[in-house]
């Protein structure tokens, strides 16, 4: 999966100088941040920029005539371009700012509300957060389509021959995340959007978790839509991306009715803008937008080849350390996976475990991850999850495992 990392142009020393949060102390211990999948860290870079916006071009956009007002659209749409680019897309107005991905996968439910009918059929994975599976539930309720799974095996991979058999005329959409954020999968999207395109489906992918690890190429995967959150790439909360085929985008009808989504407003008739304008109602979140084009061309600079075969690195690492210790059972051991653990040791509840560490620096995520159809699939009321970034060390790793040791020591 990963090629061997040139540590000679590598050096995560120095990347970490850029991240002023991990400079700091908790309960008195460095700071080992291992709750990547949750949310990133921000970089300086990014930081000055948010800081610059504040400081010297606040204003509202695209309709002012005034110097700031010029100056904060086309810094912001400038950023749109760059998140056209760094995806993809075949133009720019295929991308939509939303506030995340929960934000984009529900305006893509909205508009298909008025699309579906009873007796249609959608699909989702067993491997989907809780935000790629209540806004199909509820398009369910509202339309009477019925909704089907792709099941899961026991290593956290999806059946594929099973997705196969539940594909007919009547699937009109296909829902599935690029990488699980609780078990760290890889899924086969390229062959899940052509198995899905062949039955006339269409298909959106969430993102969240892949874009800091892997740069998607939306055209090369022919998805309908694509769905990130700016604060899992080294960008700030609150602002996130859904790409649409322009087909797609032109049928689906407005998510909200405000300012700016509109052409001609009058108490007998509206007319909507046209695209991106149409599905962006209302003072968007002007700053968090410019600073996501920031955090792009930051990890951009890194490369996400480097990025993915630093942070490979650290899987193994962190694996091999884990499966030493007596007790602990790793769950999603899919061939294909990111920098995601998730594991438990015996009996001790994951949270024990995660409040121990936390007294000791170490930050990880414990409980079902918004993902309680997999935790059901073990049968288990949840894991502990570390998750690493490009930023992260074998050193912390190895900290981690000591930790690890001592608190399963006080817990036994």
């Amino acid at each position: 999966m990963s090629k061997t990392l040139d540590h000679t142009t590598f050096n995560v020393e120095t990347i970490r100088k850029d991240f002023p949060i991990l400079n700091r102390e908790v309960n008195g211990k460095p700071l080992i941040y291992f709750d990547n999948a949750a949310t990133s860290q921000t970089p300086q870079q990014v930081i000055d920029v948010i800081v610059d916006y504040y400081s010297n071009y606040n204003a509202n956009i695209h309709r002012g005539v005034h110097a700031l007002s010029q100056e904060a659209t086309d810094a912001y749409e400038q950023a749109r371009r760059k998140i056209q680019t760094h995806f993809n897309a075949e133009y720019a107005h295929e991308i939509i700012f939303t506030s995340g991905t929960t934000h984009g996968i529900n305006l893509v439910a909205n508009g298909f509300s008025s699309l579906l009918k009873k007796g249609d059929e959608i699909i989702v994975s067993a491997l989907e957060h809780h935000s790629n599976i209540v806004p199909w539930q509820m398009l369910c309720e509202k339309t009477g389509a019925e909704l089907k799974v792709i099941p899961m095996n026991d290593n956290g991979e999806l059946e594929l021959s099973a997705f196969e058999a539940l594909l007919n005329e009547n699937t009109k959409l296909v829902f599935v995340n690029h990488i699980s954020n609780a078990l760290g999968t890889i899924n086969p999207i390229e062959e899940i959007i052509s198995k899905a395109h062949s039955v006339g489906a269409a298909v959106l992918v969430d993102g969240a978790q892949s874009c800091p690890h892997i740069k998607p190429d939306v055209q090369a995967l022919d998805v309908d839509f694509y769905v990130c959150s700016a604060h899992k790439i080294c960008g700030p909360t609150g602002v996130g991306m859904l790409y649409g085929k322009q087909d797609w985008l032109k049928k689906l009808p407005p998510y909200q009715g405000g300012g700016e989504m509109i052409a001609e407003v009058t108490f007998e008739k509206t007319t909507y803008a046209d695209l991106p304008h149409k599905f962006e109602a209302g003072t968007p979140n002007v700053c968090g937008g410019i600073a996501f084009g920031a955090a792009l061309d930051y990890m951009n600079a890194i490369g996400f080849e480097t990025i993915a075969n630093y942070e490979h690195e650290l899987l193994e690492h962190a694996t091999h350390l884990l499966q030493q210790i007596e007790g602990v059972k790793i769950y999603g051991t899919a061939k294909h996976k990111t920098s995601v653990i998730s594991f438990n040791v015996g009996n001790i509840h994951p949270y024990d475990i995660g409040t121990i560490l936390d007294k000791m620096g170490i930050a990880v995520r414990t409980g079902h991850h918004c993902a309680q159809p997999i935790m059901d699939y073990y049968n288990i009321p949840g894991t502990i999850r570390a998750s690493f970034m490009f930023y992260n060390t074998k050193a912390e790793i190895d900290t981690f495992i000591a930790a690890l040791k001592k608190a399963i020591m006080m817990l036994s």
